[in-house]
């Protein structure tokens, strides 16, 4: 027994000095911290997450979706649509016209620092109806589009095509956005049917859309400009009734601010001429 005894207190003194030398690897390593006291076995299926009672369920998600981010719903504007479409339908001229978008209360420009009403300038039979963004400063002040710098360029640049006399022009909106900003298209939309009474009353054989705001406005088109112009689109009204071929083209405050694109212009209103004069050749 005692032989037996000693050779059991031998094992455990030997497996002691295997402890510790393993001990000494291990701090020699740069391990000098033990986390735990028991092993943990790290390839155990985690243990699962008792349910939260309905009430808590309830309570938490109520919390979430009143977190989360709300969505902002822009103003009913098909009121005021519909009293655009009404008031445009009976109007039997320009003047009438004109007269309708003055009294309109329902687009919000008018109410946002505009002196006075734009609707349009320009030959009533015209051929070519030019269709802008917005009035100016300048067209504020005087009750007309495109009297300022850019519509000065553009007067040149329609008589050089040979079209002075020849065009009706007018814009999406009829009030000047604050600060000359692009109008939106809540503001485009409730103008529309204006738009479509004047296209119906003049008459024209095309329309020439200025500026990118134009052109996605009236052809419900989501490319850039430069995208578009130079194109030929065809325009319906919104009704059906009424399909004209119509261009985009550069707006002629950006030519003023981009000189080298009146080049692009240029060709844009050579070939709207061609068409005028020689439908049989649209090109």
């Amino acid at each position: 027994m005692r032989g037996q005894g000693q050779s059991q207190i031998g094992a455990r003194g030997q497996g002691s000095r295997g402890l510790e030398s393993l001990m000494a690897f291990w701090a020699d390593a740069g391990v000098d911290t033990a986390y735990e006291d028991a092993p943990v076995n790290r390839l155990a299926e985690p243990a699962r997450a008792p349910r939260p009672a309905p009430q808590a369920a309830a309570r938490a998600e109520r919390a979430a979706a009143a977190a989360a981010p709300q969505v902002v719903q822009g103003p009913d504007i098909s009121a005021a649509i519909a009293e655009a479409r009404a008031l445009a339908a009976g109007c039997e001229s320009l003047e009438a016209l004109a007269a309708a978008i003055a009294g309109f209360d329902g687009c919000g420009l008018k109410f946002e620092g505009a002196r006075q009403s734009v609707f349009a300038r320009g030959e009533p039979n015209a051929p070519v109806m030019v269709i802008g963004e917005g009035p100016g400063g300048e067209e504020d002040v005087q009750g007309m589009p495109f009297v300022g710098r850019a519509g000065k360029l553009l007067d040149k640049m329609l008589g050089a095509a040979g079209l002075t006399g020849r065009v009706f022009i007018t814009n999406t909106v009829y009030w000047r956005p604050p600060g000359n900003r692009t109008p939106t298209p809540q503001e485009q939309m409730v103008c529309q049917p204006f738009l479509e009474r004047a296209i119906a009353l003049v008459g024209p054989k095309v329309l020439l859309l200025a500026g990118g705001a134009s052109a996605k406005s009236v052809l419900q088109r989501s490319e850039g400009i430069l995208s578009l112009r130079g194109r030929w689109f065809d325009w319906t009204s919104s009704d059906g009734a009424l399909t004209l071929p119509a261009m985009p083209t550069l707006h002629p405050a950006f030519l003023l601010r981009q000189p080298g694109a009146k080049k692009r212009a240029w060709t844009d209103l050579l070939t709207l001429a061609e068409r005028v004069d020689r439908p049989e050749r649209p090109g």
